[in-house]
């Protein structure tokens, strides 16, 4: 599967911005979805992840009640909502897919997507 995530761009701090992924391909599998993301001279970390039927979310302790993630399974999408940016949350913003039921969500993504980029301005 191929993903593509859109929706990056600059916000001042206490904007919103929400972040688009739409995967293509082999798109009649449901698969766990989440989002990653990698600030300038640091690692990749964990944000947010869904399950493949929408049941299970977990986010970052950074980030909650700030953003949310949800999908739509039937325009294969996931997205996050991402209120109140605060500059620290500046990074690129990387979309992954995972299949499993039961599994785990924060880690282990087969596949990813190319990143959009977010910049918060204090």
């Amino acid at each position: 599967v191929q993903l593509q995530a859109s929706g990056g761009g600059l916000v001042q701090a206490g904007g919103s911005l929400r972040l688009s992924c739409a995967p293509s391909g082999r798109t009649s599998r449901t698969y766990n979805m989440g989002w990653f993301r990698q600030a300038a001279g640091k690692g990749r970390e964990f944000v947010a992840a869904i399950s493949g039927s929408g049941g299970t979310t977990l986010y970052t302790d950074s980030v909650k009640g700030r953003f949310s993630i949800s999908r739509d399974n039937v325009q294969k999408s996931v997205y996050l909502q991402m209120n109140s940016l605060k500059p620290e949350d500046t990074a690129v913003y990387y979309c992954a897919a995972k299949l499993g039921v039961g599994v785990g969500i924060r880690s282990g993504y087969d596949y990813w997507g190319q990143g959009t980029v977010v910049t918060v301005s204090s």
